[in-house]
């Protein structure tokens, strides 16, 4: 069930019903409902243990309709998410971004899609080839780079990814580029070597000046409780001081984003909502609940 459709199930009282009741009365059965679906949907125990003392302690008084207990949801949910509503600004030049994350989470696509979105306002940007293990992985940044108008250091297969990053600063700096986006191999937080070897990254382009000047992890919405361990192991292995969670569309459980937020307090700067280029949106929390409670039919 994706996040769009639990959230019309909680307007709906979870009936079946076309017309969603928004006066018919909140029962100690809906809030059962509610807590179950919230928990399964990977909200996390915290948020959704909330949502239901709270929706408990006012029943009966200002709770009384499913109206009454959107209100509460509503505000809850915008709470958790405002806290980590933190854009992402190009402040300087170069501004270095080291994308960290697994494979299969969309790394190289976001880094696509912010180089399109970056060119389109006119910014230099720099594309680092820093995954030199695949091939196809180079020539995929390639692509991009050539669709986004971007520049791209692309190195020979197997070269040493923190040389290559090294190398990628070192022009950004001597070119003046605005935006450096450094792609490193996918790997999942288990394989200690692999993260060793983004400390490494992280360590190599920091003796060119206070670089990386963020952090950015990218996580599959789709995935559940993983992207939460994920997002715990990368924090600690290199400080994520971002994230894009990607595939947040219809198709999505999506509920991860309340819990990854509630227990990091990580900024999310991006969400992905879809495969085309401007698909890519900056994180909003209002704009992201109202759109969970008023779908799109």
């Amino acid at each position: 069930m994706s996040i769009f459709d639990i959230f019309k199930k909680i307007k709906s009282g979870f009936s079946d019903e076309k017309v969603m009741p928004a006066d018919k009365p909140v029962t100690q059965n809906y809030l059962d409902q509610l807590e179950e679906l919230l928990i399964a949907s990977d909200f996390g125990v915290s948020v959704s243990q909330r949502i239901i003392e709270e929706l408990n302690k006012n029943l009966g008084g200002s709770v009384r309709t499913i109206r009454d207990a959107e209100f509460i949801i509503r505000n809850i949910l915008l709470g958790v998410l405002e806290v980590v509503e933190k854009p992402l600004y190009v402040k300087f030049k170069p501004f270095v971004i080291l994308v960290v994350g697994i494979n299969g989470s969309g790394k190289t696509t976001t880094i696509g899609k912010l180089a399109s979105l970056y060119t389109e306002r006119a910014k230099s940007v720099l594309l680092v080839a820093a995954d030199t293990f695949r091939a196809a992985a180079i020539e995929q940044l390639e692509e991009w780079a050539l669709n986004s108008s971007a520049d791209i250091i692309k190195p020979t297969p197997k070269t040493d990814p923190a040389a290559v990053a090294y190398d990628g600063v070192h022009k950004a700096i001597a070119k003046e580029y605005d935006l450096v986006l450094i792609d490193t191999a996918g790997r999942l937080h288990t394989q200690k070597h692999l993260m060793e070897e983004v400390k490494k990254i992280k360590r190599s382009i920091s003796k060119l000046g206070n670089y990386p000047n963020e952090v950015l992890l990218i996580l599959d919405s789709t995935i559940g409780q993983n992207a939460l361990i994920q997002a715990r192991e990368f924090n600690n292995a290199v400080n994520v001081s971002g994230i894009v969670l990607t595939k947040l569309d219809s198709t999505s459980k999506g509920g991860i984003i309340f819990a990854i937020s509630e227990e990091l307090k990580i900024p999310i700067r991006y969400i992905g909502m879809g495969e085309k280029i401007d698909d890519l949106r900056a994180f909003t929390a209002r704009d992201f609940i109202e759109s969970l409670l008023n779908p799109v039919v």
